[in-house]
Parts: structure tokens; C-alpha cells; sequence
């Protein structure tokens, strides 16, 4: 069986809810204008009882008309579109006296019926309406007054309207049905431009977006949503491609250097030292290359959140003090002083060997760009949110104007006025993706040639 579209769906939902409240509305109109029509009805025989009551008196257990003539005379020549049918009988049911207008015909007697409540009763074929009121003599019932009213018209009233409802029931549905599938059909047109704007979205045009409805509802925040995701499928997608392009630069130039180098050293016969230094050049390539590759290695490992965190307690004192011991050979060689102010055993829960990566990329970074016999600070406080780590330097300092790119893959503050200071760019990169993951806040504050700090927040 073939699905309903969605926009019949909307219509049939619509229609179903719609044809349960017509329904309901329907059956109280009918039952208001029944109700109406039997009070109507009810309220014209208590007048008439009322008013014959007054024209009878009970003797010798007879039950008399004051005027019988004149009675008679008037309820023959009254002329009622609902006329009211009169008719007294005794104690056991037998004919007594009765109104002129019921002609040959007389009102059934029911034992069993209630006396004084109103009920529906036949008169031949007719149906009427019909009260029995008991006409006493002291306490000893003598006789009955009926009185009875045809409900014919007012049966005829009811059935028209019942006809007329449910004729009239079906076609309403159909032309709401309608309309809500006209409606529904406008209401998600939004949502045919997202399938069209999706068709002609590929991995090389990524600029398309869909239009936005003019009605801020949910349609416009779906349209929303999905242009703010396509952005950033977009930027990811650049990012990406920008990535791929300054990785290939950076791991060509490496290669192309030691391509040369060789290249020159077997053009022509070379005494030891000339090949020794060539050799040690291309070393110092390669290692430089297979730096680079662990750090591309190292990015896309976490850019694609594959890494399974290993949380644990760790020593703040121990991961720094472990990352300086690990660096004091290009401490020592630039003469730099590392100074540790810990006023005691500081602990976090996090990942040791990722934490241990941010402390080495921050502190290697510091070295590069501290002059030789400078200082390096590593400071642990705490408050009452957060153990913050401050790791400061006296270096070269950066930019303003770079302190938005730093953290950017491959860049690198003023590369050209330092050449002498080696690195891939990537370094603060690692840092802050590493950041993100283990939740810590990274602030980096700096000026140049004044120094560089470092703030890692974690958050107790």
C-alpha cells in the first residue's frame, strides 16, 4: 500500500481532528434544537393543564366542565397550528369527555405511566406528546385529565435537520480537506526548496543555501539550521582542503632539500668532511620530517576523535617537572633557567599522556622563542573554581595582530625575520585541540619583544 505525502498527511490529520470537533459540534446543535422543541412542546401541555384544571370541578365522583358547552364550542372553533387534545376519563381508563378536535379518535390510557410526568405516547398513528393528571376527591382518585400535543412537526423539524447534517457532514470534510491540503501545500513549500537546494549541494559546490521564509516558525528554523550546518561543512571542507595543500608544502620542502643536497654530493668526488656535513644536513632533514609527520599524525588522530581518553588523578607538579627534565637538553643548550613555583601538590582528573603533549608543545614553543640565558616560569594557583597553570617566558614575544592566528595548522608569527627558529606550525595547534578535548580553558597573552604567557584553567 502506497504511502500517504506529507502533505496529505498534514491534511488528513488536520481532516480527522476537524471531523471529530464538526461532529461533535453537530450532535449538540441537534440535541440543543431537540431539546428545544420538547420544552417548547412540554411547556404549551403544563399550560393547558393548568388552564383546564380551572374549568373542572369534582362532584359525587364525577368530574363536571364548568361550561361544557361553551368549552366545547371554543376548543371546536379554535384554530391552533399545534393543537392541544383534551380528554378526561375515569379512574379505570374509560372515556369520560374529550375535545371536539380529536373527532373519532381518543388518547390511549396508560396504567402504567407516571402520573404528572410527560411522555411520548401514539394517538392512532400519530405521535404526541402526552400527560396524565390525576383529578382526586379528598384522596380517592376519580378520574384523568390527558392532554396530549402532536409531535409530528416537531419530529419533521428534527429529521430535516438530521438529513441536512449529515448531507452536510461529508461535504464539509471534503472541502476542508481541501483547503488543508492547500494550505499544508503552501505551509511546507520550504521544505520542497530544501530538497532542491539538497540536490545540487556536492562536495564541490557548497555555496548554494536555502531561502528563508518570510514567517520566523519552525520551517524558518529547520531552513536555518541546515544553511548554519552546509556552513560549516563548508569551512570544515576548507579547512580540509587548506590542510591538505600547507601539509604537502611543508613535507615537499623537507624532501626537495634533501633531494638537492644529495643530488649536489654526487656530482662530484667529495672528501670525508664534505660528505659528512651533507649527511648531517639530510639528517637533520629527515628528522625534521619525521617531526612534522608524528604532528600531522598526532592532529588528524584527534581531528577525527578517535582517541579513547584514559582519565585518571595526575600530578600537575610531576607532569611539569617530568616535561623540563625531557627538554633539558635544548634547555641547557640555550642556557635557559626554568623556575617552578609550587606552593604544593596540585591534582587534576585527566588524560596524563595527552596533558603531558600541551605542557611539551607549550614549553618546546618557549624555548624556541626565549633568548639565550633567559627565564622560564612554570606557576600553579588555585581559587575556589578552577587549579589555573601559568607557564611564562621572556622571549621574542608576539604580535597583536598574529595572537588570532596562532592557533591556526602551519602558522607561524613573522617566520621571515627568524629564520634561525625552526618549527612546523603546528605545535599550538596540537594545543588547542588538545584543550578542547580534555576541557581545559587556554588563554595566551603576549607583547613583543616583552614575552609570552600561557593560562591552562581546569576547572575543580
Amino acid at each position: 500500500m502506497q504511502k500517504l505525502s506529507f502533505k496529505n498527511r498534514i491534511a488528513s490529520n488536520y481532516l480527522i481532528t476537524t471531523a471529530l470537533l464538526i461532529f461533535v459540534v453537530f450532535f449538540v446543535i441537534y440535541s440543543i434544537v431537540r431539546f428545544s422543541v420538547y420544552i417548547k412542546v412540554n411547556n404549551d401541555i403544563q399550560k393547558e393543564v393548568t388552564k383546564h384544571l380551572k374549568e373542572i370541578e369534582v362532584k359525587e365522583n364525577c368530574v363536571l366542565l364548568v361550561r361544557e358547552q361553551q368549552w366545547k364550542a371554543i376548543q371546536f372553533n379554535k384554530v391552533d397550528v399545534s393543537p392541544a387534545f383534551i380528554q378526561f376519563v375515569d379512574e379505570l381508563g374509560a372515556l369520560v369527555n374529550k375535545s371536539p378536535n380529536l373527532k373519532q379518535k381518543h388518547l390511549k390510557y396508560y396504567p402504567d405511566a407516571i402520573n404528572n410526568e410527560l411522555f411520548d405516547g401514539k394517538l392512532d398513528n400519530i405521535s404526541v406528546r402526552q400527560i396524565q393528571v390525576p383529578l382526586y376527591q379528598g384522596t380517592k382518585i376519580i378520574g384523568f385529565l390527558m392532554v396530549a400535543m402532536s409531535l409530528e412537526d416537531s419530529k419533521m423539524v428534527l429529521n430535516n435537520l438530521f438529513i441536512i447534517l449529515i448531507v452536510a457532514y461529508p461535504l464539509i470534510l471534503l472541502v476542508l480537506f481541501l483547503i488543508a491540503r492547500f494550505i499544508a501545500g503552501k505551509s511546507i513549500k520550504p521544505i520542497s526548496a530544501i530538497i532542491e537546494t539538497s540536490k545540487i549541494i556536492t562536495k564541490d559546490n557548497l555555496k548554494s543555501r536555502i531561502p528563508l521564509p518570510q514567517n520566523k516558525d519552525e520551517l524558518y528554523l529547520l531552513s536555518q539550521t541546515i544553511n548554519n550546518l552546509l556552513d560549516r561543512v563548508e569551512n570544515a571542507i576548507e579547512r580540509e582542503k587548506q590542510f591538505s595543500s600547507d601539509a604537502s608544502h611543508e613535507l615537499r620542502t623537507p624532501l626537495a632539500i634533501i633531494k638537492g643536497t644529495l643530488e649536489v654530493l654526487v656530482r662530484k668526488p667529495r672528501n670525508q668532511e664534505e660528505y659528512k656535513e651533507k649527511i648531517d644536513f639530510c639528517i637533520n632533514e629527515v628528522n625534521r620530517l619525521n617531526h612534522l609527520v608524528d604532528e600531522l599524525l598526532l592532529l588528524a588522530r584527534f581531528e577525527n576523535q578517535k582517541q579513547t581518553l584514559k582519565i585518571e588523578n595526575v600530578s600537575l607538579n610531576a607532569i611539569f617537572l617530568d616535561v623540563i627534565s625531557r627538554n633539558s637538553t635544548i634547555i641547557n643548550d640555550k642556557k635557559i633557567t626554568c623556575e617552578a613555583f609550587f606552593e604544593k601538590d596540585f591534582y587534576v582528573k585527566t588524560d596524563s599522556y595527552l596533558l603531558s603533549i600541551i605542557v611539551n608543545n607549550i614549553l618546546t614553543n618557549a624555548v624556541k622563542y626565549s633568548k639565550n640565558n633567559g627565564v622560564i616560569n612554570f606557576n600553579i594557583t588555585e581559587n575556589e573554581d578552577a587549579l589555573i597553570c601559568i607557564i611564562s617566558d621572556y622571549g621574542i614575544g608576539i604580535a597583536k595582530d598574529d595572537l588570532q592566528k596562532i592557533f591556526d595548522q602551519f602558522y607561524r608569527s613573522k617566520s621571515n625575520q627568524h629564520p634561525e627558529i625552526k618549527g612546523t606550525g603546528l605545535g599550538l595547534s596540537i594545543v588547542k585541540r588538545l584543550s578542547i578535548l580534555l576541557q581545559i580553558d587556554l588563554n595566551i597573552e603576549s607583547k613583543e619583544n616583552e614575552g609570552t604567557k600561557v593560562v591552562l584553567s581546569f576547572s575543580k
